[in-house]
């Protein structure tokens, strides 16, 4: 008797149905799975074995064949133990084959018939949804996430035992109720107030927060640069709706969403060591899988001591901050995972970080510095918007500045000037399909039609430009960071003065490179 049971591969940031089919006859009894399945699925069929027989079911000793349709989609993990287990239930009639047509179903089983919780829940919903099914059946662990998706029932089930006396009719399932509570990421309390002095640093990072701007701090150890980087996302607006569903995505193909969490309402903080490979970074690996960069979408990617990473990882992160996405070419094909973060990265100013120190000299001879800066290539330098010095802290800063100012305030300002520039690019969103919230994201089209000086402030950025030698990526960069200046300052008009600290923060690199 043949049996069809409705499943899904998550591939990339998608999720695509796949039919199992299961035909079960006379025959010397083995099992056999086609349909281009890797390892972990051609052992499942040991722990359905297991699982069926420990729940007080029968498997039957006869030959059985399972397709994995359709055939040219790669099927990977254990996420298809259920369906194979209830189709071949259903095809020796220990099943409803109609009740089975309901729902998209997925779960790893373990030996005692436990279900175990899987990857990509979410994207599964999403599938279901999309196909038009009542509900899916998925373990309980994942229950949480895949509520997040409206118009489909999630029937969390936690054994085999349970599912089937569902499906028979012995007992219902209660659905998950829809989640949409905030996650228990809080960034640990922390808060510019507890950052003493360092104002002009504070001031970038804020400019850097409202427009969505790449930062680079230089100063030597101790200054604090890690301090203030992992305050950033304590001054970042609340993720939207639909920018929580795509971290949680992320989040959700990565397997990385605890037990019991749904929707992740906090704006991420990804905080790689500079050993970490160019997969590691960007994705990849035989069967890709996000890396640091996608973990990082919608929140701040904290590279510390920016010139220790390899120069390979360093040229890897041009493509994601650039596009906000990234592609990983493998042969199975092509996958893109969404990679549209700030990037705070942070170095000393010579190899043993003294330069300019007030406390300390530096050691280091002209060359070694050279060589030390030269690590980071100049079109990879262009594309970080901001770059400031982070000096060390004097006595006075130390033993008597006074508290400063709460991220809560400077959060307000921000969430002021990213409203400017949401209502200035709905339009604009609208005419070309693409989907700019700030003014990083600006293309040289938007760029020359939002950012337009005053006189004044066009005399003084030429002059800039002869004097620093701005490339023209840079002088893209420096209108773009005057343009969130004056949106900070809730103006319209990009005047000299907001265009003299845009300038300001692009010196830096003429000046330490």
């Amino acid at each position: 008797m043949l049996a069809k049971v409705l499943s899904a591969a998550v591939i990339g940031m998608d999720a695509f149905p796949v039919e199992v089919e299961v035909d079960v006859f006379l025959g010397i009894p083995t099992v056999n799975i086609v349909g281009l399945v890797d390892t972990a699925v051609q052992e499942s069929k040991e722990r359905v074995r297991s699982g069926i027989s420990n729940s007080q079911f029968e498997f039957p000793l006869k030959r059985v064949i399972v397709n994995l349709a359709p055939a040219d989609i790669r099927k990977e993990g254990p996420a298809y133990d259920l369906p194979i287990a209830l189709g071949i239930m259903a095809a020796t009639e220990q099943l409803p084959q109609d009740k089975l047509d309901d729902y998209l179903i997925a779960g790893e089983l373990s030996l005692t018939g436990e279900i175990r919780r899987i990857t990509g829940a979410l994207l599964i919903a999403i599938c279901a949804k999309t196909l038009g099914k009542k509900g899916i059946i998925i373990p309980m662990d994942n229950a949480p996430e895949a509520s997040v998706v409206d118009g489909v029932d999630v029937l969390p089930v936690g054994n085999l035992n349970q599912v089937v006396d569902f499906l028979t009719g012995k007992a219902p399932i209660q659905a998950h109720n829809k989640n949409r509570g905030d996650s228990e990421q809080d960034h640990r309390g922390l808060n510019f107030s507890d950052v003493k002095g360092q104002g002009h640093v504070k001031r970038a990072l804020e400019v850097a927060a409202a427009g969505g701007h790449n930062i680079l701090l230089i100063g030597p150890p101790g200054a604090g640069k890690t301090m203030l980087a992992s305050r950033l996302p304590s001054i970042l607006p609340k993720l939207t709706l639909s920018e929580s569903i795509e971290v949680t995505k992320v989040y959700s193909v990565a397997g990385l969403l605890r037990s019991g969490e749904s929707l992740l309402t906090t704006r991420p903080f990804r905080e790689p060591h500079h050993t970490i490979s160019n997969a590691g970074l960007i994705g990849g690996g035989s069967h890709p899988r996000p890396g640091e960069v996608s973990l990082a979408h919608n929140g701040v990617l904290f590279l510390d001591e920016f010139p220790e990473f390899s120069k390979g990882v360093l040229q890897v992160l041009r493509q994601p901050l650039e596009e906000g996405r990234v592609t990983i070419s493998r042969a199975a094909g092509a996958f893109t995972y969404p990679a549209s973060f700030t990037l705070v990265a942070s170095m000393n100013p010579c190899p043993c970080g003294h330069l300019g120190d007030r406390a300390k000299q530096c050691i280091c001879n002209p060359h070694a510095i050279q060589r030390y800066r030269g690590r980071i290539s100049g079109p990879l330098l262009d594309r970080i918007d901001i770059h400031v010095d982070v000096p060390r802290l004097g006595k006075e800063d130390l033993l008597h500045s006074k508290e400063g100012e709460k991220s809560e305030a400077i959060k307000r300002r921000i969430e002021a000037a990213r409203a400017l520039q949401i209502k200035r690019f709905a339009e604009q969103n609208k005419g070309n399909g693409r989907d700019i919230l700030t003014n990083s994201r600006m293309k040289a089209g938007e760029v020359k039609k939002f950012c337009r000086l005053h006189p004044t402030a066009s005399s003084f950025l030429e002059v800039s430009i002869d004097k620093l030698g701005l490339s023209a990526r840079a002088y893209e960069r420096v209108l773009k960071v005057a343009r969130t200046i004056a949106d900070l300052a809730e103006q319209e008009t990009i005047d000299i003065e907001h265009v003299a600290e845009a300038v300001q923060y692009r010196a830096l690199d003429r000046q330490f490179f």
